[in-house]
């Protein structure tokens, strides 16, 4: 992997954690909305939370090795 693909992957990823931490936090304050709609929120937040966590991870590993067999 390129390091502009890596680092538009990383990109990617930090904003999606980003939005969906903005959500999460409005969704624990919010008393307008029921439990299960905040709930569902949140449980679908985590579960793009964990992917973009798993897109950072991913990028990074595919552009070590590269990096280490041009030194």
């Amino acid at each position: 992997m390129t390091k502009t693909a890596a680092w538009t992957l990383r990109a990617s990823a930090l904003w999606s954690i980003w939005v969906w931490a903005v959500l999460v936090r409005n969704m624990w304050v919010d008393h307008v909305h029921t439990f299960a709609f905040r709930a569902v929120h949140i449980g679908l937040a985590v579960v793009s939370l964990v992917f973009a966590a798993a897109t950072l991870v991913i990028a990074q590993r595919l552009v070590r090795p590269q990096e280490t067999h041009r030194a």
